[in-house]
């Protein structure tokens, strides 16, 4: 770490607001809108009893939703049509009365699906195509080769939006990485928001490679969320920090009594943030929070008057969930800002 703290990176666009999960929109989230359309219009028709009975199940009230700009009009018939709203959308539904909970047990994230699904029929009509033409004279080697390319590109698919298990730590003075990907600053920051005008300021790298599904490095309470539109740079360079789309999660952590921050920015090729939670929820160490679309960085903030000890160097390749970034010391609640109301 630096002994004279430079500044810490800020957005170059103002904040704007949040319409959905995923604020910066993007195709597959408006078919998927449009499925979602259609889903309901055959569910209101032909099993007006199941809308009756979910209606009944529904808790809560959106006289006005943010998400009407994307399409969320209040017609929430079950927990799937609160995928992209959950966290502006004031509609809820009772864990035993969600039908689709089972999918957030697969092994692909539930944020990615729809890019799944996609990437799959493209893929199943690119082979038949293919195929076609090897019926018309396409040398067989040839429609081999693209019938292998057009395998290695779903998989590719499948591979980025896989969401492994993961064991969390026990030990209550850890923070977990909030991300996979190489670490590549740990450095002290100048940021007012923080005690003393100072924070420690950890970034990973998450390549193409890596699982992109955001978890919670520490339990708290999440006080304040802000969406800052950007560019797109290459995620692996420092002006991405300051340039590119970015979402900011600020949390408050009881047990050490001390507010993090926590950063998604996007990358160059995919751009999407996914950011589920809102004002309110309170996260255990290791939840999923949400995730970053194809190449992108996770940061993470806290005050410098916490007492961290840094485990990892930069450099160091680090798992989501389950790699201690740094320790805490044992502390009281001495000399600590309040929680935010």
């Amino acid at each position: 770490m630096s002994d004279s703290p430079s500044d810490a990176p800020m957005p170059s666009l103002p904040e704007a607001p949040m319409h959905g999960i995923q604020p910066g929109g993007g195709m597959c989230v408006h078919l998927e809108l449009a499925w979602g359309a259609w889903r309901r219009w055959w569910l209101k028709r032909f099993c007006p009893g199941y809308v009756a009975a979910m209606q009944a199940k529904r808790q809560g009230i959106c006289p006005d939703c943010p998400g009407k700009s994307l399409g969320c009009r209040g017609e929430v018939i079950d927990s799937r049509d609160l995928k992209f709203f959950r966290n502006v959308c004031g509609y809820s539904f009772a864990p035993e009365d969600d039908g689709f909970r089972h999918r957030d047990r697969w092994p692909l994230a539930r944020w990615g699906l729809g890019e799944v699904v996609i990437a799959t029929l493209i893929s199943l009509l690119l082979s038949v195509i293919v195929s076609g033409l090897m019926w018309f004279g396409l040398p067989v080697w040839l429609g081999s080769i693209l019938s292998f390319l057009i395998l290695i590109g779903w998989l590719f698919i499948l591979s980025f939006f896989r969401d492994p298990e993961r064991t969390i730590p026990s030990d209550p003075y850890a923070l977990v990485s909030p991300a996979d990907g190489k670490v590549t600053h740990i450095e002290e920051v100048s940021d007012p928001d923080f005690p003393e005008g100072k924070a420690l300021r950890i970034s990973i790298f998450l390549s193409v490679f890596n699982v992109h599904v955001n978890r919670a490095p520490r339990t708290g309470r999440v006080e304040r969320i802000r969406y800052f539109p950007g560019e797109y740079f290459n995620a692996m360079k420092a002006i991405s920090a300051v340039k590119n789309e970015q979402l900011w999660i600020d949390f408050w952590d009881e047990a050490l009594q001390g507010r993090m921050r926590l950063k998604q920015i996007a990358g160059a090729i995919a751009r999407r943030i996914v950011c589920p939670v809102k004002v309110g929820d309170q996260w255990h160490i290791g939840d999923r929070i949400g995730m970053i679309k194809i190449g992108s960085r996770t940061e993470i903030y806290l005050p410098i008057n916490l007492g961290a000890e840094p485990i990892v160097k930069v450099g160091d390749v680090v798992h989501g969930g389950s790699s201690i970034l740094l320790r805490f010391k044992s502390r009281s609640a001495k000399d600590t800002p309040a929680p935010l109301a």
